[in-house]
């Protein structure tokens, strides 16, 4: 008897134990950073694009930034886009594999491309439509028709026609102080014209911020708050939702993670630390705030153009299928959401040659990405594939269930080969989505272990193609 009651002490104390460990395991599990239901959104977007136009696509000139930010527009009704068609714009973004689309509402020139009652510097000045276009209604009306999320950019930070110069109104004295407080208004009416006129956006983008409500900059997170409460923002200095990854190549540095020390990005102090763009295109494994990565690039940026808007005998500078298919790998593949750079032309339609080769990248995304020759998932260490056949295989796939966090930290990828297992790929960060391409093995078992954990994975996809 007295045996027995030791081995049920013992046994009690085991349990203890066990639950101590569990329960630890359990806070610790509850301190991984995951993201809000907007960012989870965000992540499973993937891909959009965004469509900058503006009144100096119509001056048969190339596009110089730092003239147009202090230069106005000498006439603006040469703005004539006589063949104007936003369902043009959305279904080529669409068979490109964007999943959302971003319209440039306003830019340095100050010119608003919707009916405004705030702004009077937009389309309702124009004799183009009589005064009664809008741009904004018209492309929301296209993403909504083809099931693509719509979304803003907001130009404040420059405006040539007002004197607008890195936010501050230029000039000196009581005359520039007065301008910049009814700037700031101006601009926090303008934004509440936007979020509450047209529908729910996915995201809002401020161009080059919103900078400090505290200083030179409005009050823009009070009214996003209150209209659109369901919309990522980005950014001001106190609030991004996600971040920039630190270039304008479409390409995400390796590993790059989803979260982030602090939680803003773009506070002034943390941008002037000397290794900020590092952090930017990386990310930081160990941080506390869930700050996932964007990468943008426009599709005119081969043989030394960077182009955001329409130039002329600008149609060389379309980037190539092959780079096309590196930037993706390179975004969307590493754990990032990509945001194309597309320019509609004075007719107001998209030049034939960017749907051609928008339209062959969509074919290529779904040739090489869209059908894997098998999968497989679960909560735990090692997942194996096993095909019935020999396959040839050339690529795979990682997806982490993000709603419990990033919980891998490393991992390789094994392919048995005459009774042994060999090492053919191996990675660090995994976060939303993982793609790699690899040397082609012909083998019908391939094994995915991680070797490195902060908790338990909860692999939603292991693919391989």
């Amino acid at each position: 008897m007295r045996v027995r009651n030791e081995r049920l002490h013992m046994n009690k104390v085991i349990d203890l134990i066990i639950g101590i460990l569990l329960c630890m395991n359990w806070c610790h599990a509850q301190q991984i950073p995951v993201p809000s239901t907007k960012q989870q959104k965000w992540h499973q977007a993937e891909m959009g694009a965004i469509f900058h136009y503006d009144l100096h696509v119509f001056d048969g000139l190339r596009y110089q930034q730092e003239k147009n930010r202090i230069t106005p527009i000498a006439d603006y009704n040469i703005f004539q886009p006589e063949h104007l068609d936003t369902d043009q714009w959305i279904q080529t973004a669409k068979l490109a594999g964007c999943r959302f689309a971003i319209l440039t509402v306003t830019h340095e020139t100050g010119f608003g491309l919707w009916q405004s009652e705030v702004n009077p510097y937009c389309l309702k000045a124009l004799k183009w439509r009589n005064g009664k276009g809008d741009i904004l209604h018209d492309f929301i009306a296209s993403c909504r028709k083809f099931d693509l999320l719509p979304a803003i950019y907001v130009g404040i930070r420059w405006n040539s026609l007002l004197g607008i110069h890195n936010f501050q109104a230029v000039g000196d004295g009581r005359y520039a102080k007065n301008r910049q407080t009814w700037y700031k208004h101006y601009c926090e009416r303008m934004v509440e014209e936007l979020c509450s006129k047209y529908g729910d956006f996915f995201l809002i983008w401020f161009d080059g911020g919103a900078d400090d409500p505290k200083g030179l900059g409005p009050d823009v997170e009070p009214i996003m708050d209150k209209y659109q409460p369901n919309c990522l923002f980005y950014h001001n200095v106190n609030r991004t939702d996600f971040r920039w990854g630190g270039t304008e190549t479409g390409i995400m540095a390796y590993p790059c993670w989803s979260t982030f020390p602090v939680p803003c990005s773009h506070h002034k102090e943390v941008e002037s630390l000397p290794d900020w763009l590092n952090v930017l295109k990386h990310g930081d494994k160990e941080g506390a705030y869930w700050l996932p990565a964007m990468a943008d690039f426009p599709l005119r940026g081969a043989n030394g153009r960077h182009e955001w808007f329409w130039e002329p005998d600008d149609e060389n500078s379309l980037l190539p299928l092959s780079e096309l298919m590196e930037i993706y790998e390179g975004s969307v593949g590493r754990n990032a959401v990509l945001v194309v750079g597309l320019t509609p032309d004075p007719s107001g339609l998209l030049p034939q040659a960017d749907v051609e080769r928008l339209t062959e990248w969509g074919k290529e995304i779904q040739r090489r990405w869209g059908r894997p020759l098998a999968a497989v998932k679960g909560n735990k260490k090692q997942l194996i594939i096993q095909c019935p056949a020999p396959q040839e295989v050339h690529a795979y796939r990682i997806r982490e269930d993000l709603s419990r966090g990033e919980r891998i930290r490393r991992y390789k990828l094994e392919a048995k080969v005459d009774g042994h297992w060999v090492k053919v790929a191996d990675g660090e960060s995994v976060g939303y989505q993982r793609l790699e391409t690899i040397p082609t093995i012909r083998v019908k078992e391939l094994r995915l272990t991680v070797t490195e954990a902060i908790a338990s994975p909860v692999i939603l996809d292991f693919s391989i193609f």
